[in-house]
């Protein structure tokens, strides 16, 4: 309970050690063995999508957010900073069903990361085409497939405003 404490509500670890009569090096080492089991427990990308077409999908949801953080001091401080949001924190490339299901999701990346540049980096292109999916992304993927006549990426159009 005490790791889900620090994990859900960004409970500061001396907090929640000096509350409950354990080391904050404690609290750190069970924190980071939990996040270490959950990561393993995390699917791949490539068995995540295999289990989509298997199931009948035929096209999964691409989106890119940024998770809010605490501004950190110092140079490691600008690589977090998302001039999209305004707002420090780290980016995730998220990959939905197309009930909107979370099916995979990256690995943290500074929040400056751009959609593109993430999907690029984890080959989405690749896993979609090896598992026969097509994908409905964001507008931040546009250009992400540079081939018009395999159109594995359907980009949405956002309304002009009336």
């Amino acid at each position: 309970m005490i790791v889900l404490a620090v994990l859900r509500h960004d409970q500061r670890l001396a907090d929640m050690a000096g509350g409950n009569n354990v080391s904050e090096s404690t609290v750190r080492r069970w924190r980071d063995e939990l996040i270490a089991l959950l990561a393993a427990q995390a699917p791949c990308l490539d068995r995540a999508l295999k289990r989509v077409a298997k199931q009948g999908g035929e096209v999964v949801l691409i989106d890119g957010t940024l998770i809010p953080t605490r501004r950190r001091t110092g140079k490691a401080d600008r690589q977090n900073y998302s001039g999209e949001y305004r707002h420090h924190g780290l980016h995730f490339l998220a990959v939905t069903d197309e009930k909107g299901r979370l099916i995979w999701i990256s690995a943290a990346r500074p929040g400056r990361t751009h959609d593109i540049t993430a999907a690029r980096h984890d080959h989405i292109l690749a896993h979609l085409r090896a598992a026969g999916l097509s994908a409905l992304a964001d507008l931040g993927f546009r250009g992400l497939d540079n081939d018009a006549r395999d159109p594995v990426i359907v980009t949405g159009c956002r309304p002009r405003p009336a």
